[in-house]
């Protein structure tokens, strides 16, 4: 890429696409474009991806979010190939207007902070889950999707509002399996990058959610947690500016967001790239070596998370 392509719902900054590839790098001339050659000649070796054709800025958003280590992005692809594979119910094309997300909200922000972190806020406005969070699951790895697709960012910074929420009923719902699962394929699959997790809640009850969501973090990101009593003290962590506007901010509503959103999400232009990127997935049968254990069993699993 010569430049980052304009997007309906992201934007970037100025230097966003020179200070990721000079941070790692991969700023000199033909470098980027040497490190996706190695991973495609690597995809080309791999009997048991079902997929190997990758486009190009693909491969080097891979390369990015993965610190501009080819060595990672492989391990990247192959993760989400094989998760896709174990936990079909997760991925695929759905009509996100159709689920029953239950007032809950959750998009990623349109602009990009200084450092070139991309924030995604979710809020929790559901009193009850009659059906548990797949939905919200399903559509939340549809928009990891559209990142991985249209992205170029540092890592994520995460605000989750609970200040609505009936928390014990949240608590009630949750399944740590299915938690496990999204931690592993946002972590390990996406290969995102989380440089905080901030969440909002005058409740006491909020220490609740917060012992669940230990049970499926590496200690390193556990210490990244922070529980806020006011939006506040998260201006310390996300610039006011960039948050909907019924966190003090600037941007549009986050009900507004996350209509636009959904309506990109549902795309014919979407769904059909949704569709292409749904065979990327392996045939364990095929896999040089030992089987992949360590994702076979994700759904079982309590492994702990490593993460940078």
């Amino acid at each position: 890429m010569e430049s980052l392509p304009k997007n309906c719902i992201l934007e970037f900054n100025s230097d966003t696409l020179t200070f990721l590839r000079k941070q790692y790098d991969l700023d000199k001339p033909g470098r980027i474009e040497e490190a996706i050659s190695v991973l495609q000649e690597w995809i080309s070796k791999q009997p048991h991806f079902l997929r190997k054709d990758f486009r190009k800025d693909y491969l080097e958003r891979t390369i990015i979010i993965s610190k501009g280590s080819v060595e990672k992005a492989k391990k990247k692809l192959d993760r989400i190939c094989t998760l896709r594979t174990v936990c079909p119910d997760f991925f695929g094309v759905h009509n996100v207007h159709k689920f029953e997300l239950l007032n809950d909200l959750g998009v990623f922000l349109p602009k990009i902070t200084n450092d070139h972190y991309r924030v995604f806020v979710m809020k929790n406005g559901g009193k009850k889950y009659p059906n548990g969070f797949i939905d919200f699951y399903r559509y939340l790895f549809m928009q990891f999707e559209y990142i991985q697709a249209y992205d170029y960012c540092n890592g994520l910074t995460l605000l989750v509002d609970y200040t609505e929420a009936n928390i014990m009923e949240i608590v009630k719902c949750l399944n740590p399996v299915d938690m496990k699962t999204a931690v592993t394929t946002i972590m390990e699959g996406y290969g995102m990058r989380i440089k905080g997790l901030h969440l909002l809640s005058g409740s006491k009850a909020i220490e609740a959610i917060v012992i669940l969501i230990k049970q499926v973090l590496s200690q390193k990101l556990i210490g990244r947690i922070q529980v806020h009593k006011s939006i506040d003290s998260v201006y310390d962590y996300i610039p006011k500016d960039m948050l909907p506007v019924e966190y003090g901010g600037k941007e549009k509503s986050l009900l507004q967001l996350h209509e636009e959103c959904k309506n990109t999400l549902t795309t014919n232009e979407f769904s059909n790239y949704l569709r292409e990127m749904n065979k990327a997935r392996t045939d364990e049968s095929l896999r040089q070596g030992d089987n992949n254990h360590e994702y076979m069993g994700t759904q079982g699993t309590f492994r702990t998370l490593n993460v940078d």
